[in-house]
């Protein structure tokens, strides 16, 4: 269930900063943890304010902040058992939010902390893309995949990506070299990639093991457990874990304020909505980027 309610305002506790929200990202893994699939992973608490990342301004600061002052616009993301970011004001360490970049709106804001450190860490820390490098992306189109072809594009890398026939001239327009309508294509024939990262699971996870080269990586990042066959193809398997760094939020908002990424935002509805933009989710009506909530 959701539903609107009151909460107590949180307390400003020493190193945290107080923020009013503006707006707040919507991602498939809010629907999973409000469906008690990822009990196993997440033992999260009921009630739970959902939303794993957004954007807003500062208005009160605890004793010890640095860097950021009353006035700031924010992007803020809070772990994942805390209260999330669909509230109207958000209390966070300061450790989870950064400011926000000026060439960014609100709403554009709300939806690049979570894809963005989501498409960071499995290229520049789990799968080291180097120039060069052949690189497969699946679900280019998708929040958290539109930044990985625009990134991998930027490392240097010969980026291939799939989705759906109708985003394929959108992916392209991200920088990949070459897009695979998955509705139309079969990316299995592919051959000697370096690297393949893995948005999706299920069939399209054991498909990806024989466009690999020997030695190649083969980087996860779905909620649905996967069968490892490493050995058997001789490839490294490792699932990226996304963790709430500030150093790398850092580094997501430095490379939208360098221009090399930027969010996509599909939709925007109002707070009062929320549930509809979790039937959507579910329904997998959002293949662009990511929906996103007005709190104002």
């Amino acid at each position: 269930m959701l539903q609107l309610t009151d909460i107590d305002a949180a307390p400003l506790l020493p190193g945290h900063v107080r923020v009013a929200m503006q707006a707040a990202g919507m991602a498939p893994v809010d629907t999973k943890l409000r469906a008690g699939l990822l009990q196993q992973l997440v033992p999260i608490s009921l009630p739970k304010i959902p939303g794993r990342d957004g954007a807003g301004i500062v208005t009160a600061i605890g004793a010890g902040v640095e860097d950021v002052q009353v006035g700031d616009a924010v992007c803020v993301m809070p772990g994942m058992l805390a209260r999330g970011t669909t509230l109207e004001v958000a209390v966070l360490p300061q450790q989870q939010l950064v400011r926000k970049p000026a060439g960014l709106g609100m709403q554009e804001a709300a939806a690049l902390l979570q894809p963005g450190a989501s498409a960071w860490i499995p290229l520049m820390r789990t799968a080291s893309i180097q120039p060069g490098m052949k690189v497969l992306i699946h679900a280019g189109s998708g929040a958290v995949g539109s930044l990985m072809v625009q990134l991998a594009r930027h490392l240097g890398a010969e980026v291939t990506a799939t989705c759906r026939h109708a985003n394929a001239e959108y992916v392209a327009g991200l920088g990949a070299h070459r897009v695979i309508a998955y509705d139309r294509e079969d990316f299995s024939t592919l051959r000697d990639q370096d690297v393949v990262v893995d948005l999706v699971g299920g069939s399209t996870h054991e498909r990806s093991y024989a466009v690999l080269r020997r030695g190649g990586h083969l980087v996860w990042l779905v909620a649905a457990p996967i069968r490892d066959r490493g050995a058997e193809f001789g490839v490294t398997v490792t699932r990226a874990m996304i963790a709430e760094d500030r150093d790398i939020l850092q580094q997501v908002v430095d490379l939208a304020s360098a221009g090399v990424w930027r969010p996509a935002v599909s939709r925007v509805l109002p707070m009062a909505e929320i549930a509809r933009a979790h039937e959507l989710l579910e329904q997998g009506a959002v293949t662009r980027g990511r929906l996103v909530l007005d709190l104002t």
